[in-house]
């Protein structure tokens, strides 16, 4: 059953280069997704000469298993030719690439299978680590060299069209955010001779100001808006944590989103907890419904917020979050995650929650409900950019929907792995 399984000493070796001419200035670090990534930590006046220099279809692995949680910090560097990574990291390699695929070593790498192996075979008092001879003895199924191929190739094809998908949806959020600050920063937002015939005398389409609409000073803005627009505050258009656990809630699982599950408007999948036999957060207290803005409220520029679609009715966040529920009669709660994922807004939440007493920088619920903005007079102004929102929004969506089904192909292919020698094919593109 397992002739095809295969220990890991005969196909990898260490790699020991230390950036000793300093020629390789690209610093990585592994993160908790298994990829290596930009590092973050100040380097200022370290010796960068004692680092390690990693290449292209190498590996990096951090053996400290016990502050990682359920995973093991392991990663193959696939997007530079050459970086350098900290002592801490063990860098290894196949030692023949015509036997080992060094991408489908990563698969196995990334189940949670492998994690769950990880973490069983640590060992240590007070730091537990998954050592070298661990790994080594690790064992998978090596099947043809053109097996391996074939089933790359296949993942391959579910990583690439995921990837496009993160890289639309970006480009469509990034044209969001333009035109609400053309709109409603810059109030640049179009105008016609039917609008506005007193600016326009052609048929092409102008923006407000350039035209030379009549601008006013507004005192609370402290800045001039166009003339007759009038300015609101956040608390008037939404309603805030309107919905939290209860006694009278009795779920037998839960859906759980803490502030790291939600970035840029972009969900990952959701914890499942079993409320008899998994300890629950004690922060897992907002409900939630479809279309409330989740919003962080610890260290805004993070930017931990979104707009929850369809959640099930067992679906809980972390108190972390502020939850925005719409009471607005002209505005849509995509209008409101444009305003505050702002650079400006975010910029004043951030200097805001520096200044705060608490134990991480953080602002209060209030500060985003007295957030003011403009308002148009002429309702023709909010149709016409409600619409395009609307477009947008749903198309990102669809794409996010996508992806979590295309995320648990991966996890099949992954759990595959382990039966290949008994399967013609993992995946046929």
């Amino acid at each position: 059953m397992r002739s095809k399984y295969k220990r890991l000493c005969d196909y990898i070796e260490i790699v020991n280069k230390r950036n000793k001419k300093l020629e390789v200035e690209t610093l990585l670090g592994v993160s908790i997704k298994k990829m290596l990534m930009p590092s973050i930590a100040n380097t200022i006046g370290t010796d960068m000469s004692t680092y390690k220099i990693i290449k292209r279809n190498q590996f990096a692995y951090g053996p400290v298993t016990s502050r990682n949680g359920d995973k093991i910090s392991i990663a193959i560097l696939d997007e530079y030719d050459k970086a350098i990574v900290s002592q801490a990291y063990t860098v290894f390699k196949i030692i023949d690439e015509t036997e080992l695929n060094p991408e489908y070593l990563m698969m196995w790498f990334r189940r949670s299978e492998f994690d769950r192996y990880a973490r069983f075979k640590s060992h240590g008092s007070a730091r537990e680590t998954f050592d070298w001879s661990e790994l080594c003895e690790t064992e998978l199924p090596i099947p043809s060299i053109g097996k391996q191929h074939e089933i790359v190739k296949g993942y391959n094809v579910v990583k690439s069209r995921i990837a496009l998908n993160e890289q639309l949806n970006q480009k469509l959020e990034e044209t969001a955010q333009a035109l609400y600050k053309h709109w409603f920063v810059d109030f640049e937002f179009p105008v016609t001779k039917e609008s506005h015939p007193e600016l326009v005398s052609g048929s092409k389409l102008i923006g407000y100001k350039s035209a030379g609409g009549k601008m006013v000073f507004n005192e609370e803005m402290d800045k001039e808006i166009p003339e007759g627009w009038e300015v609101e505050t956040l608390n008037d258009h939404l309603d805030i944590n309107i919905a939290n656990l209860s006694k009278e809630d009795s779920f037998d699982f839960i859906n759980y989103f803490d502030t790291s599950s939600i970035t840029n408007n972009i969900f990952s999948e959701p914890q499942i907890l079993d409320c008899k036999t998994d300890v629950i957060p004690n922060r897992a207290k907002r409900k939630v419904e479809h279309n409330d803005l989740l919003y962080s409220t610890v260290r805004p520029n993070l930017r931990h917020y979104g707009l929850i679609k369809n959640p099930e009715n067992n679906t809980l966040v972390s108190t972390g979050f502020v939850v925005l529920s719409n009471k607005s009669d002209c505005f849509n709660n995509e209008f409101f995650l444009l305003l505050l994922s702002d650079d400006g807004v975010i910029n004043y939440f951030q200097s805001k929650a520096e200044m705060s007493v608490s134990t991480y920088p953080s602002i209060k619920p209030v500060d985003i409900l007295e957030v003011i903005f403009p308002i148009p007079y002429e309702q023709d102004i909010l149709k016409n950019f409600n619409s395009l929102l609307k477009h947008i929004f749903y198309s990102n969506n669809k794409r996010d929907r996508e992806n979590l089904t295309l995320e648990k192909l991966k996890d099949l292919l992954h759990s595959k792995m382990a039966t290949v020698e008994n399967e013609q094919e993992i995946i046929s593109c």
